[in-house]
């Protein structure tokens, strides 16, 4: 069959869901043509939870629609449409078949897949264009100039420059309540009573096109981690605004004191849910922040909930991208803690008696969801204390959280998670006991084992390893000014109580080192 001649192939991949993107610049219905293609490989190249292809698919399909329902010509290969087993070879099968001027693409979320899309094109010879993402706020080249020479790259720094710089939470010159951060403010616990009732978030009930997805995932994916049953996530942008109004008028508020608190049972508590329709491109992010500075302005919210909550997509969100762009490919490599340990294969089934573990390895393998904390100072921090090699650490982040694409979750993984980039990204490592763990939880009520405790029958593993991450990492750490007091703490204890640590955590490594992963 004969493939028209077309100007330009406009192609979108699944996180750039946007019909006023960079890339559809220009475009003219008579000569252009919209490419996606859904490929194995997307869903194979990290084990991916079912219900992240799942989210991917649907919105793809759906934006498919969208773009038709404009007049914007679409060329749709569904995964049953062909074999190309990854990108870079559905582009190259593309255009074999017919005559294609230029391939125009906005830069993705991903290294590899910008890797890809050239590739396919210079094999080709055909003519490509990279074109800038405008989903965001700043671009990377404003990133790159507030780099500049600085020898402390820091959020807080970037963070108040974009405040600045959009008016967002500002008064004039000055910060709106007189602080730039209410991070003091936004670290409560639920204490013995628990969180009360919390609004739930909207449930999207999956329409024919999400239907169809559902059941491709089943059948293609069959033995991926996961579970689809619970499937709500939003996959068009009206369910992704329909997901922001809630957030808004119903958990914003409380969101800020509770944003570090976990609950048993309680997976998603006062938080947004909006990564994933950010992530799509299905919201724009500073949308999303005026949505909520107009809370504020209403009186609907404290500031201490919209400023932490701005400063997560404002601030960590935009600063997250450009330390990933300015560092990658590097950065996937680096391992600053010289860890080694493989990933236990629990956390595919969270199947442990750790009780914090279990819960949020559960929640996780049922929803595809966890909170930054959960994903920072309960299986990001066993990761760092356990001295899991990074590469591992980061591919099941990639594999199993529905919002994961790789520009934000490479560096909040190997970077504040891991610490696997020296410093690049955070001052310290974020390490504790599982005392922290005890105060910001009930996950440890009925747990076999004692958070207090890091030796004897019962100790909690997470104490243990605490402790025995001090002692192997003192060198490095003993006197760096914002961890000396935790090394200090250290050198309290006893020459017989080190070498128990020391003995419990060797075991503990024995142990989970026999946990094979998939």
């Amino acid at each position: 069959m004969t493939v028209e001649a077309i100007r330009n192939l406009v192609v979108v991949l699944g996180d750039q869901l946007d019909p006023e993107g960079s890339a559809f610049d220009g475009f003219d219905p008579a000569r252009d043509r919209a490419w996606m293609a859904e490929v194995a490989g997307e869903a194979d190249h990290v084990w991916s939870h079912k219900a992240r292809i799942a989210v991917f698919l649907a919105a793809m399909r759906h934006f498919r629609d969208a773009l038709v329902a404009r007049g914007r010509p679409v060329e749709y290969r569904a995964l049953d449409d062909h074999d190309a087993p990854t990108l870079e070879q559905a582009l190259a099968d593309r255009l074999a078949a017919g005559p294609v001027a230029r391939v125009i693409w906005e830069r993705p979320g991903d290294y590899r897949v910008a890797g890809m899309l050239e590739a396919a094109c210079r094999a080709a010879g055909v003519a490509f264009e990279q074109r800038e993402d405008r989903h965001f706020v700043s671009t990377l080249a404003d990133f790159e100039r507030w780099l500049g020479g600085r020898r402390e790259v820091r959020l807080e720094h970037w963070y108040r420059h974009l405040r600045r710089q959009t008016g967002l939470l500002m008064d004039g010159d000055r910060p709106a309540g007189g602080r730039w951060n209410f991070d003091r403010s936004n670290r409560r616990a639920f204490g013995r009573r628990g969180p009360g009732l919390v609004p739930p978030p909207p449930r999207f009930e999956p329409d024919a096109v999400t239907r169809e997805v559902l059941a491709t995932v089943e059948r293609r994916f069959p033995d991926h981690p996961g579970r689809l049953e619970s499937f709500a996530w939003p996959v068009t942008r009206a369910q992704a605004e329909t997901a922001l109004e809630a957030f808004v008028r119903d958990r914003l508020a409380a969101f800020g004191p509770w944003q570090d608190a976990m609950w048993t049972g309680e997976p998603f508590l006062h938080h947004s849910l909006l990564s994933v329709g950010l992530n799509l491109h299905l919201l724009d992010p500073l949308a999303v922040c005026r949505a909520a500075e107009a809370a504020w302005a209403r009186g609907d919210a404290p500031i201490e909930s919209v400023e932490g909550f701005v400063r997560q997509v404002l601030g960590w969100r935009e600063f997250v991208r450009g330390l990933y762009w300015s560092h990658m490919p590097d950065w996937e490599d680096w391992n600053a803690l010289e860890a080694d340990a493989p990933l236990p294969g629990f956390f595919w089934t969270a199947e442990t008696d750790m009780a914090c573990l279990a819960e949020v390895l559960g929640q996780t393998l049922e929803h595809g969801h966890a909170h930054h904390i959960q994903r920072l100072m309960v299986t990001g921090l066993f990761c760092l204390l356990l001295g899991v090699e990074p590469r591992q650490v980061h591919r099941w982040y990639l594999a199993v959280f529905v919002d994961a694409v790789e520009w934000v979750e490479l560096p909040n993984t190997l970077g504040m998670s891991q610490y696997a980039d020296g410093g690049l990204m955070g001052s310290k490592p974020y390490v504790a006991s599982g005392r922290y763990i005890q105060r910001m939880s009930d996950y440890c009520d009925g747990c076999p084992f004692d958070p207090g405790r890091a030796t004897g029958e019962g100790a909690c593993p997470f104490t243990t390893l605490y402790w025995d991450f001090l002692e192997r990492h003192a060198g490095r750490f003993a006197r760096h000014p914002r961890t000396a007091l935790q090394w200090r703490n250290r050198e309290r204890k006893s020459d017989a109580e080190r070498t128990a640590i020391r003995q419990r955590a060797a075991r503990l490594r024995a142990a989970f080192d026999r946990e094979v992963s998939p």
